[in-house]
């Protein structure tokens, strides 16, 4: 069994509407988003295929939402894993919008 090194860094990329993770230099999970008004409309959630079953998917998410609580907007999680991962951490009902 291998032990993962790396450290998960997260960040938002707003050109691209998206918060990435990445181990190093690979991208591992994105969370795409639409800024309409004051809601973030989040429209997806992807891992890649051999990046599955890490946890990285539920580290973005938890990430971008902090930081769209930080931001003093909502969300509208129109993304099944996010509206998942909503429902199962009550901490983010704050940001229903």
């Amino acid at each position: 069994m291998t032990e993962d090194t790396e450290t998960l860094t997260v960040n938002r990329h707003d050109q691209l509407s998206r918060y990435e993770g990445r181990l190093g230099a690979e991208l591992v999970t994105v969370v795409d988003y639409v800024l309409h008004d004051s809601t973030v409309v989040i429209t997806h959630t992807g891992t890649e295929p051999e990046q599955r079953g890490h946890g990285y998917a539920a580290q973005v998410t938890r990430a971008a939402l902090e930081d769209i609580r930080a931001s003093g907007r909502t969300v509208r999680a129109v993304c099944p894993f996010t509206a998942d991962f909503m429902t199962e951490h009550p901490e983010f009902d704050d940001l229903r919008g």
